[in-house]
């Protein structure tokens, strides 16, 4: 049976977005995987252009209230950013709780090469963050 992992953020647009397509690229195959936000927006079109660049498809995702998955129990729940750490709500069971705190790139400023950098780098700095996931050393 799959383990399930929530990944939380503020808007659930980049970020959580990011981790969660890494993840099911990575180790789908050994993890249920979801991401929800504390105040849902919309999946931030240049988190799907980075994401594209790696070969993974996250334009289909849609941005979730985390509410809606609070009567879950989750193997890890994993907060991305220091708001969503600090109000994340509580989920039943035994789960794992992690907390990776991130730059948010959508605050980022400057021409759009230098936005685009940072999201690349949050991306990669997430897809670093998971590999234990990958390997399987949790």
């Amino acid at each position: 049976m799959k383990q399930k992992v929530i990944f939380i953020c503020t808007g659930n647009s980049c970020r959580s977005q990011m981790a969660e397509g890494l993840l099911r690229k990575l180790a789908g195959e050994r993890f249920q995987v979801f991401s929800a936000g504390l105040e849902p927006s919309r999946v931030h079109p240049k988190a799907i252009q980075v994401m594209q660049e790696i070969g993974i498809d996250i334009s289909h995702h849609r941005s979730e209230h985390v509410n809606q998955y609070l009567d879950q129990e989750f193997d890890f729940i994993i907060t991305v950013c220091d708001h969503a750490r600090e109000h994340c709500p509580y989920f039943p069971g035994k789960g794992q709780r992690l907390h990776w705190s991130f730059p948010d790139p959508a605050a980022a400023g400057g021409s759009e090469e230098e936005v685009l950098a940072v999201f690349r780098a949050v991306r990669d700095q997430i897809k670093l963050a998971l590999e234990p996931f990958r390997s399987a050393k949790l």
